[in-house]
């Protein structure tokens, strides 16, 4: 499985692997999710990948596609801004524009406040 930290060091976006390709329902007609999983690229702020390499954060992949589907299920929900919470980091995360835009430790996050956000997402590691 290819390494996604190393890729986020090279090239500042994350592309969602092929594997969450759903059968097309009727002939030429693919569902909306398919379409937008297709074509999400997760992309990381300078400030973002400074403080993750900062703060030895890193996401394997498994968190990446799980990040990537609760991001357009919230998009779908209306969610602009969300607050991202794995086992080991917060990473606040604009579904807007598909990007990361800061990330912290766990333990860090745990003694701050987080404003400017319209949902929550939690990834189980």
């Amino acid at each position: 499985m290819a390494n996604y930290i190393h890729q986020l060091q090279q090239h500042h976006t994350m592309p969602l692997p092929n594997t969450h390709k759903r059968p097309i329902k009727s002939q030429g007609q693919r569902r909306f999710n398919d379409v937008l999983i297709e074509n999400l690229d997760l992309t990381i702020s300078k400030h973002a990948k400074q403080r993750m390499e900062e703060r030895n954060i890193k996401l394997n992949a498994k968190q990446w596609q799980q990040m990537n589907e609760k991001m357009i299920e919230a998009k779908q929900k209306g969610v602009t801004d969300s607050l991202v919470f794995t086992n080991d980091a917060a990473l606040i995360v604009s579904t807007k524009n598909n990007t990361i835009v800061t990330a912290m430790n766990r333990d860090e996050a745990s003694s701050k406040l987080f404003t400017n956000i319209n949902g929550a997402i939690l990834i189980n590691d």
